[in-house]
């Protein structure tokens, strides 16, 4: 066990600064925290300082799992409920055979705990690491153990609006309940801890392929040997979903609910026939997740630069007219709108949306959920609103020529309406309501403004590192050699705080077109694609490209990402 006595008091600053932790540590503080007061600066720098004087190694997550672990002598819950892990170091290594790591050398009672577990093992060394890395440590370990003895499903049988939600919590498993309702109940933890958006498990000829969409970005999970275990998980979420347990051949679809960290969660279930069986896909909506992590829903929030959100917040705040948000499915269009609805609604006047599902409650709004098997599709709920005086008119998406007819005519009778359509970027939206069968004069007449958007992964702030990018790479990827070649851009080696992806959470970039009476006119005449082009990017459009070009030269994505979201202009 580390003693803080044992440390030399020879040293200046650093003595003083141990001197000090160690009373933090006697007076019931976290070492941690009172050092982050101390010495300031990055958190691996500071612990880094702290393994020096301390005499102990420092790992991050890759030279964890390097390393063998010792799950039989501590077990994965545990060590999660401890924050700490146990490892078996090679033996060419030398030192002890097992290895305890910690993130407070001062925690006597974690220390001791470790000693005693590990009693007559032939001794215990002592690392120090970030707790962070310490967790994702942790949770690598459970996926590839696929974290079977450690989530249950509480019977919990709360029912609001006539659903059931079911409690995740991190607890031991009951002896009644079958692994294949511990690998659900697992699946849908790891996913809602990581922030994934979908959950994707994939039937393959030996059992089951369960893999997270992070970040927009697929990342495997963790595979299940067995056919037949396969099938049980797959009808295990039609028995949540509500669907046809005995019907293997059509596609179905469903949804049900969850409760974690003390909020309900909604999951749509898709599950679709396969050669080997049947896949499935989990869209997590997580209708408070941006409102916990932001405060509040802004379009400060989003990550768009300043010239970008002062353009939307001008079209969102017109009297009348459409603004139209274009991208791909998962590009942040709906949460983009729910931004600026928050924006400018000022209580003055009526806004109600139409949406497939509703996503984000938003107070002071009325909000409809579209419901087909009952007859309420876009046309006739947006119909019904017309009547129900609005002001402001939100349409989750336009499907279809008669949505987008209703959503013309009420954009040119007086009220502002914020829809979206699927379209690669602004300019093709013309043709997606050329072939919908829309008069070009009525729409483009309606038109205020197109925003096309993607949701860009940015670099890890713990493990980014400069480079330089070759002419080669540059032309691998398709990119221009004029003023970035010789450039130095950053990218990241991977670490226990991004999952050794090298990107950290994700930034929204836009192309915008703002509609004036030269782009109307040649809308209407049909001029090429590229005379629209031409006119458009004298009017200041900047391109998906070169949005994300500026970041990726500013340090904060890389070259690949960009050829990864974007395309050429």
């Amino acid at each position: 066990m580390i003693h803080p006595e044992a440390i030399s008091d020879t040293l200046t600053e650093d003595a003083a600064l141990l001197r000090r932790a160690r009373a933090a540590a006697r007076g019931g503080r976290g070492i941690l925290g009172e050092f982050d007061a101390l010495a300031g600066g990055d958190p691996r720098q500071r612990l880094a300082r702290l393994g020096r004087l301390l005499s102990l190694p420092v790992l991050g997550t890759a030279d964890m799992l390097a390393m063998g672990d010792a799950l039989d002598l501590l077990p994965l819950s545990r060590a999660m409920q401890r924050h700490t892990a146990l490892l078996r170091p090679p033996a060419e290594a030398g030192g002890p055979p097992l290895l305890g790591v910690v993130s407070d050398p001062f925690d006597a009672d974690l220390l001791t705990w470790l000693e005693t577990l590990t009693a007559g093992q032939g001794g215990l060394g002592v690392a120090l690491a970030l707790r962070s890395d310490v967790q994702a440590y942790l949770s690598k370990l459970e996926e590839t153990a696929r974290a079977m003895d450690n989530v249950v499903q509480a019977d919990d049988t709360n029912r609001r609006d006539g659903r059931t939600a079911a409690t995740l919590s991190f607890a031991s498993v009951s002896e009644a309940a079958s692994p294949a309702v511990k690998l659900v109940n697992s699946t849908l933890y790891d996913a809602l801890k990581a922030g994934a958006s979908d959950i994707h498990l994939e039937s393959t000829a030996g059992g089951l392929a369960i893999k997270y969409r992070i970040d927009g970005v697929l990342d495997r999970g963790t595979s299940v040997s067995g056919t037949e275990t396969a099938e049980q998980v797959i009808s295990r979420l039609k028995v949540l979903a509500e669907l046809d347990i005995a019907e293997r051949r059509i596609p179905q679809d469903g949804s049900f609910r969850v409760e974690a960290a003390g909020r309900e969660i909604d999951l749509r279930v898709s599950i679709m026939p396969s050669i080997h069986g049947e896949d499935a896909v989990i869209r997590i909506l997580d209708k408070r997740a941006m409102m916990a992590a932001y405060g509040a829903l802004s379009l400060e929030t989003l990550g768009f630069d300043a010239a970008s959100l002062a353009t939307l917040r001008g079209l969102a705040e017109e009297p009348h007219g459409m603004l139209l948000v274009t991208g791909p499915t998962g590009s942040g269009k709906t949460t983009t709108l729910y931004a600026a609805l928050t924006e400018i609604h000022n209580g003055r006047d009526k806004i109600i949306t139409i949406e497939d599902p509703v996503e984000y409650q938003l107070p002071g709004i009325l909000q409809i959920p579209v419901n087909e098997r009952k007859g309420l599709t876009f046309a006739k709920g947006l119909r019904s609103i017309l009547r129900h005086d609005p002001d402001k008119i939100m349409v989750g998406e336009i499907r279809d020529r008669e949505t987008a007819e209703i959503a013309v005519q009420s954009a040119l009778t007086g009220h502002l309406v914020l829809t979206t359509v699927h379209a690669n970027n602004v300019f093709d939206v013309f043709g997606r309501f050329t072939h919908m069968g829309i008069d070009p004069y009525a729409f483009v007449s309606a038109l205020n403004g197109i925003w096309a958007q993607r949701l860009i992964r940015v670099n890890c702030p713990h493990c980014a590192t400069d480079y330089l990018a070759d002419e080669a790479e540059l032309l691998r990827l398709g990119l221009p050699l004029e003023g970035i070649a010789g450039h130095t851009f950053r990218r990241g080696a991977g670490c226990g705080d991004c999952r050794g992806t090298g990107y950290k959470g994700r930034r929204a970039i836009a192309e915008i077109l703002t509609l004036t009476d030269e782009l109307r006119e040649m809308v209407v005449e049909k001029s090429p694609i590229r005379q629209i082009k031409e006119a458009a990017h004298r009017n200041g459009t900047r391109s998906l490209r070169e949005a994300a070009l500026v970041l990726a030269r500013a340090g904060e994505t890389t070259l690949a990402e960009v050829k990864r979201v974007t395309q050429h202009a």
